[in-house]
């Protein structure tokens, strides 16, 4: 899976005041990650705001990526949830023939326990088309998907091929990175410690701010993978401030106000989450400004 190599960026899906879709403004989004370097494009991700969409606007916001990508980067698709048979029944349904892979969170809600976990793969890996991206991201779900059971499933399932690794924790990581087959990849799924990850021998991120800034972030991530440690850090040290102003009240408000900010798209989101406060967008706003060049 060389094409899952390097930065994914995990869409947004922006509204318009009415709070419908901004399909513009997707375009806008999705030509500025690509024109920016970014790798590949995950749509309906969790900072899609995926909660909060009706089935005909998921399908709108796919379309409209897919037809503005016109096949320049791979797409990965979002397909998880705490309903295991809901999910096999989509896999079985839907047309995954514009997608490289799907992107499958760790079930939330239930709290299952790691037999639980392995299951609900076991039973997505067996019914889906295309490769298998696990998501751990205990932040949302309450439960943490143990190495353990992340490499039972990927030496079980070929089609298991890597790991949105959200859960913060290094050591966990590095765990991963050791023990997992040769192919499978650990992916980065906190900006934070994506280069981190991607030094210690993981293979690229799942970015939130790479949408933001893809020039600078993709560029930080190649130099990572080739070990070019210090230039790397030079750029993680520039954008650490802002990774932490995003997701300083919530994600995607934080992203969508650099997109404001850029005059790509509106920082409107979705009851419940709501827009940063002044205070927040004025510093975002003041961190755009001094980054254009």
């Amino acid at each position: 899976m060389q094409s899952l190599i390097g930065t994914g960026v995990a869409l947004v899906t922006p509204f318009k005041k009415d709070l419908s879709v901004d399909v513009e403004a997707l375009q806008r989004i999705v030509n500025f990650s690509i024109d920016g370097g970014v790798e590949y494009l995950v749509v309906m991700g969790t900072t899609a705001e995926n909660a909060t969409l009706t089935e005909d606007e998921k399908e709108l916001v796919i379309q409209t990526v897919i037809d503005t990508n016109k096949g320049r980067l791979p797409l990965v698709l979002g397909v998880g949830g705490n309903n295991t048979m809901q999910i096999v029944a989509e896999l079985k349904t839907r047309d995954f023939s514009s997608f490289e892979a799907i992107l499958s969170v760790s079930p939330y809600y239930n709290k299952p326990t790691q037999e639980g976990i392995y299951q609900h793969f076991k039973a997505i890996a067996e019914a889906s088309p295309i490769p298998v991206i696990l998501y751990n991201v205990p932040g949302r779900t309450s439960s943490n998907m143990l190495p353990s059971t992340v490499i039972r499933l990927a030496n079980d399932f070929n089609n298991v091929v890597a790991i949105k690794e959200a859960a913060g924790d290094m050591a966990q990581a590095m765990q991963l990175i050791k023990n997992a087959p040769k192919d499978f990849l650990v992916i980065s799924g906190d900006d934070m410690i994506a280069l981190p990850i991607v030094l210690a021998g993981g293979a690229g991120v799942i970015s939130v701010i790479g949408q933001g800034f893809p020039k600078e972030f993709t560029e930080m991530i190649r130099l990572g993978l080739n070990k070019k440690v210090t230039e790397a850090f030079k750029t993680q040290y520039f954008l650490s401030d802002c990774i932490d102003m995003l997701f300083e009240q919530g994600n995607p408000a934080g992203i969508k106000q650099v997109f404001q900010a850029l005059g790509i798209a509106e920082n409107i989101v979705r009851l419940p989450l709501v827009a940063v406060d002044d205070s927040l967008a004025g510093r975002l706003n003041e961190f755009v400004k001094n980054s254009i060049k």
